[in-house]
């Protein structure tokens, strides 16, 4: 390795803090055996050195030099071979506070990387939060909208209330119907009818010039029991709701009756 290999390779530097192998080491005093020049540029890297410290490193508490010193192992001086021992006693000794400064450099990448990792993990915690509030503001939003279109179809001047009122099925069953006679269209509000069986779902029937018509089957999951749109006929003498299987039935099963009206 000669002169100019030697001082990009960063072996210098490494020699000069402390941290360098003894191989790395026995090679430095080699080349400065070869190269007396060098001698002056260990000197220039080691005043640099001091002058970094000197103006950077603020002074270590008692705490942080008892953690340090627990965290490393500090090395004696290198003891070189005798064939160097001329040029290694001209220079001068490794500063303690270089040492202080690598160590103090791996503390605080090891205190960095975990800060990171915990800034990640409220990161997510807070992501997770921050959706968890979107989905609630939607939710709310959704209902706020519900029951704007509930109230609209109740105070519409068109609509006429219908409240069917339960059959010796279901006696305390009550449910009400708004037809808008200025359209035709029907609304169900089911909130107050019997749970349903698994398997089976309510179905709205209105009564046209005798015959029984499909008005749609009704909602009732969890947070659906508002008012529904149903089919739109016209005028009708009464409606009636029957529980029937999942889906529907093309004609109304009349044991399963719950409610019923006339208009």
């Amino acid at each position: 390795m000669n002169k100019d290999q030697i001082i990009s390779s960063g072996l210098l530097e490494l020699y000069v803090l402390g941290i360098a192998s003894s191989e790395e080491k026995l090679q430095v005093e080699d080349c400065l055996l070869k190269y007396p020049e060098l001698k002056t540029e260990l000197e220039q890297i080691e005043s640099s050195l001091i002058n970094y410290a000197k103006t950077t490193a603020p002074a270590p508490n008692p705490e942080l030099k008892n953690k340090i010193l627990q965290r490393i192992q500090i090395q004696q001086p290198y003891k070189p071979h005798n064939r160097q021992v001329g040029i290694v006693r001209r220079m001068k000794p490794i500063p303690f506070i270089y040492k202080l400064i690598a160590a103090a450099v791996v503390i605080l990448l090891i205190e960095s990387i975990f800060l990171n990792y915990s800034f990640y993990n409220k990161y997510k915690k807070t992501s997770s939060e921050l959706a968890t509030v979107k989905d609630q503001l939607a939710k709310e939003h959704s209902d706020n909208t519900a029951m704007s279109s509930q109230m609209n179809v109740m105070t519409n001047k068109h609509a006429i209330p219908v409240v069917l009122n339960g059959t010796p099925k279901a006696p305390d069953a009550v449910a009400k119907i708004y037809w808008m006679k200025n359209t035709g269209e029907v609304y169900v509000d089911p909130s107050n009818l019997p749970e349903v069986p698994t398997g089976k779902q309510y179905q709205l029937w209105a009564i046209v010039d005798g015959a029984p018509i499909d008005a749609g089957m009704i909602k009732t999951e969890t947070g659906v029991y508002h008012i529904q749109k149903m089919k739109s006929f016209g005028q009708a003498q009464a409606f009636a709701i029957t529980l029937e299987k999942e889906g529907g039935s093309p004609k109304p099963t009349m044991d399963e009756m719950i409610v019923m009206a006339k208009m």
